[in-house]
């Protein structure tokens, strides 16, 4: 009949249009690689589906042009970044195979996309709460390697974890929850826990607690597209994670205020290690296993990201003693870009997103940056700068160290 075909042609333009619109929420949300993965994917599966797209990408949204059957419709989507389902982004990587490959239409991509973004999470919320307190407990050791560290981290860290559980049912909560966190567990560990110097100081008992708040993500994910020439994307969600630092920071501080504990309280000493090293070997599996009940991932996952885990651990700690910390964090960082790149591009493996994250929170970035904060609060200047000067240097060598590993394994003509 005389104008079925633009009709058809019209609804299929607008299918690949509502599509991408719901891909790009999806990866914006979970954008923790940056926005070249977001302008990647996108692209692709227009291509994959008979279409083309410009993309245009900030942290929190993207402008994309769309252009098939003669047609060009221009969108612009948002979506938050935030602490993301690893569930939805593993369900995702086949879907964007298949459509890049096209060996979907557009209505049954559409379909799939639909069932990923409505599944719901694979672990009831008590197994979340665990996840955070075993993330921060397996991090714990790592501030300071004594027993009552690992103790009063594990009340801690119930706390917090009460806090996270409860932002997901309540969105006021979650806007300001790195502020909340903060303060219930600055006053905790300052009435409760940080009584005497021999614990060691009131901020190294509080970041692990606090571990699963800090931006440490945001930070390496904006130096890496500092990187790769996404100016204004870097600097933005650099500036979004130095804003979560800073509620962090004055978090603490209230809590100081609150107790009425002067600012010198704030001291940086470590205790005196009490833990066998077993403990410490140990360690890294609860805190691979925390990271995968907190983030949502697949639990046959588990095996693969111990082994990254321990890459990363043995690789950092074997050239620090070479290099130092900055060239012992690049070269782990390197490592882990390189064999999380090689792993993703296998067919059925996971996304590098799902598989570099436990090895990349073995770095420990971002507490860097609140330890030189509360230390600079506490009237240590000399000791606050250090650290606020080693995060910058280490933020940077990290970003650099996982951008290069993906380029030094990458296939010609491939983008990283």
């Amino acid at each position: 009949m005389p104008g079925t075909e633009p009709v058809a042609e019209a609804d299929e333009h607008d299918a690949l249009v509502g599509f991408l619109d719901g891909l790009a929420r999806l990866l914006l949300g979970t954008s923790g690689e940056g926005a070249e993965q977001v302008e990647r994917s996108v692209t692709s599966a227009a291509r994959g589906l008979g279409g083309s797209a410009a993309v245009a990408v900030l942290p929190d949204a993207a402008t994309v042009v769309v252009t098939s059957h003669g047609r060009r419709s221009a969108l612009v989507v948002r979506a938050f970044p935030e602490v993301f389902r690893m569930d939805q982004v593993v369900a995702l990587k086949p879907l964007l195979d298949e459509v890049a490959a096209g060996r979907l239409d557009t209505r049954r991509a559409s379909d799939r996309l639909t069932a990923i973004t409505r599944a719901a999470p694979p672990y009831p919320w008590w197994a979340k709460l665990l996840g955070v307190v075993l993330f921060s407990v397996g991090f714990a050791p790592l501030m300071q390697p004594t027993w009552y560290e690992v103790g009063s981290t594990a009340v801690l860290g119930t706390v917090a974890a009460c806090l996270a559980v409860a932002a997901d049912r309540l969105p006021r909560l979650a806007k300001v929850l790195p502020l909340v966190a903060a303060v219930t567990v600055s006053l905790l560990a300052l009435e409760v826990f940080a009584r005497s110097p021999a614990h060691g100081g009131p901020v190294l008992l509080m970041l692990p607690a606090l571990f699963f708040f800090v931006p440490g993500d945001y930070l390496s994910a904006a130096a890496a597209e500092l990187a790769a020439g996404y100016l204004t994307t870097g600097a933005v969600r650099l500036v979004y994670a130095v804003a979560l630092l800073v509620q962090l920071y004055v978090g603490v501080i209230l809590g100081l205020v609150i107790t009425g504990r002067p600012r010198q309280d704030l001291f940086d000493v470590a205790a005196a290690a009490d833990l066998p090293r077993w403990m410490l070997f140990a360690s890294w599996i609860v805190f691979t296993a925390g990271a995968l009940l907190a983030f949502a991932v697949p639990a046959r996952l588990l095996g693969m990201l111990l082994v990254l885990v321990y890459l990363t651990v043995g690789v950092q700690t074997g050239f620090t003693k070479l290099l130092g910390d900055v060239g012992g964090t690049f070269t782990a960082a390197v490592v882990l870009g390189a064999a999380t790149t090689w792993l993703a591009r296998r067919p059925g493996r996971p996304p590098r997103l799902v598989l570099v994250l436990p090895g990349f929170f073995t770095l420990t970035v971002g507490s860097l940056g609140m330890r030189g904060l509360t230390a600079l609060a506490g009237g240590y200047a000399i000791e606050g700068f250090r650290d606020l000067t080693e995060l910058v240097t280490l933020v940077t060598a990290i970003g650099s160290g996982l951008f290069l590993g993906a380029v030094l394994v990458q296939r010609p003509g491939e983008s990283v």
